[in-house]
């Protein structure tokens, strides 16, 4: 059977391509959408290091209202996961955790960075935390 299939692909008709002229004929042609901007990704546990109670819902979503949305009307979002990491005693924490995405204009960021800044530091302060992850990445958006 394996001697047949050479002479079966080559008795098909002339508007055939072969494969690997088919994949790089067939690309789509990628064009780019949308303006500069950065989305910064903050990290924030739940858990209390010092034993406390964990932060509620109610607790994160009031940490939001007041210390977020002013800063960032335009939109924010919000994911709940759960998160591990090694604590400064070397043992492996897990926990609940959110995730804020804020996408704002690329031309704004340095402006934006003291606002995410604080957002983080008010975190750690209220409820006890070692710290709140930062990830910033630049993108493009289009709305």
């Amino acid at each position: 059977m394996g001697v047949g299939a050479p002479a079966a692909y080559a008795s098909l008709d002339s508007e055939q391509r072969s494969p690997q002229r088919q994949s790089t004929e067939q690309q789509p042609t990628r064009t780019r959408h949308g303006t500069a901007y950065v989305e910064t990704r903050l990290f924030f546990g739940t858990e209390r290091p010092d034993g406390g109670a964990a932060v509620t819902d109610r607790q994160f979503m009031a940490f939001i209202d007041r210390h977020v949305t002013p800063g960032f009307p335009s939109g924010l979002t919000i994911q709940e996961g759960r998160g591990q990491w090694r604590d400064s005693n070397g043992a492996i924490e897990r926990e609940r955790s959110y995730e804020l995405i804020l996408l704002y204009p690329e031309a704004e960021a340095k402006s934006r960075d003291a606002r995410i800044e604080r957002i983080r530091d008010a975190y750690v302060r209220a409820h006890a935390q070692d710290s709140v992850a930062r990830l910033d990445e630049r993108t493009l958006a289009d709305f």
